[in-house]
């Protein structure tokens, strides 16, 4: 894909209609990995396909991230993305586990995450 003067901002439409940002994020989500997660009463799973290494700069990187010792999270799409919001999320177990010395709660965890992003 090329930039052009219409893809600084996702608010700037092109004279053809097009918004090229969220072309941009479309096409990104088309080159990531698939990730599943399954719950059961006692457990969690999740599970990340991995990529070749033919197809990438480095041989694998890691989709899956350990945040707390009650909770975890898996990325697609940019991993680079997941890198920046599971250090967000653990600092903010560690800051909770540090003030209450009790863990992070999950509710108020994603609400974070999701006021912040």
């Amino acid at each position: 894909m090329f930039k052009n003067q219409y893809d600084s901002d996702i608010t700037t439409w092109s004279p053809n209609g097009r918004l090229f940002q969220v072309e941009y994020a479309m096409e990104s989500v088309k080159q990531g990995s698939a990730s599943v997660g399954v719950k059961s009463n006692e457990h969690v799973v999740l599970v990340a396909l991995k990529r070749s290494p033919k197809e990438e700069l480095a041989s694998y990187q890691e989709k899956i991230f350990l945040i707390d010792d009650h909770c975890g999270m898996s990325a697609t799409g940019l991993i680079s993305d997941g890198r920046v919001l599971a250090r967000m999320m653990r600092s903010q177990c560690m800051e909770h586990t540090y003030l209450y010395d009790a863990p992070h709660p999950m509710q108020r965890l994603i609400t974070d995450v999701a006021d912040k992003y």
